[in-house]
């Protein structure tokens, strides 16, 4: 069988991706590009809309197998070239009939090219593991969310939500956080699928990020103090360990959905096995 062609499209700009280096960290097209090859035989290219240079021409959207989308530290709604761009490239895909997955900032994208709007969320962050999440009537058997039980948990962190859908846009999930965490698009050509949450990342990826919007996250009410905060992403690092993961994931009162790792990444899975897969074989690429 042929190998799927993949491209990661990296939601964030040059400077913050040397950032993200200077801290010990990776970009994170690079990262995601990593769980998907360690979840199927795949190639992976790298898009960085946001730096200079022609955007890929439809034909050449057409002509992969798979579109992913990342995060981002940027926000929709401030506008500019960088996201101006992003926006554009999700435009080209949708019009290719390659069909697309989208974390967090990749959901944003979609729905913005779509013709729905985004916001900041008066909440505020949600940082850790979300809210449960609970399907709609429309998720309860859509083939992203097979093999997730309702409600379901998910690793999270995001400041900004879907304010209003798009045109041919499916909700398939929610929480009390946020109405839109898992949504199909049904835009030109392609079906794609994008959730609010980070399938993508681990749990030591969310410790880190709890560390990173502590402050937020105690002026919002959600963590009291700096204590709380450090108790919190330690827990989050301890459920990775052997030793200590059980005892760890009991305080936080975690289950499967977020502990396992094929549970966590289910969403990828299954987008291999029912968007990408398919689409190979319909353009005669088995």
């Amino acid at each position: 069988m042929r190998i799927p062609h993949l491209a990661v499209v990296e939601g964030n700009t040059a400077e913050t991706r040397q950032l993200q280096l200077a801290a010990g960290g990776s970009a994170y097209s690079a990262s995601y590009a990593d769980v998907l090859q360690n979840l199927r035989d795949v190639k992976v290219d790298i898009i960085y809309p946001t730096d200079e240079g022609e955007l890929p021409s439809v034909d050449a959207l057409g002509n992969l197998d798979g579109v992913v989308l990342t995060g981002s530290w940027l926000n929709i709604y401030n506008g500019g070239e960088a996201i101006d761009r992003q926006v554009e490239l999700m435009r080209r895909v949708f019009q290719s009939g390659t069909p697309f997955f989208g974390s967090c900032w990749g959901l944003q994208v979609a729905t913005v090219a779509a013709g729905g709007t985004v916001r900041r969320n008066p909440r505020g962050r949600e940082v850790g593991v979300a809210e449960p999440l609970r399907k709609t009537e429309a998720g309860q058997d859509h083939p992203l969310l097979r093999g997730k039980p309702d409600p379901y948990m998910a690793l999270t962190v995001h400041l900004d939500e879907v304010e209003s859908v798009a045109p041919g846009m499916t909700v398939l999930a929610g929480n009390s956080w946020s109405a839109v965490q898992a949504a199909e698009f049904s835009s030109g050509d392609s079906v794609g699928w994008a959730v609010q949450y980070h399938p993508e990342f681990s749990l030591r990826n969310i410790a880190g990020f709890v560390r990173r919007y502590g402050a937020d996250l105690i002026a919002q009410g959600t963590l009291k103090d700096e204590a709380s905060v450090e108790q919190k992403a330690k827990s989050l690092e301890l459920c990775e360990s052997a030793a200590t993961g059980a005892s760890a994931a009991e305080t936080l009162n975690l289950d499967d959905t977020v502990l396992s790792s094929a549970s966590r990444t289910r969403e990828l899975t299954n987008w291999f096995d029912f968007l990408v897969l398919p689409t190979m074989t319909r353009r005669g690429r088995p």
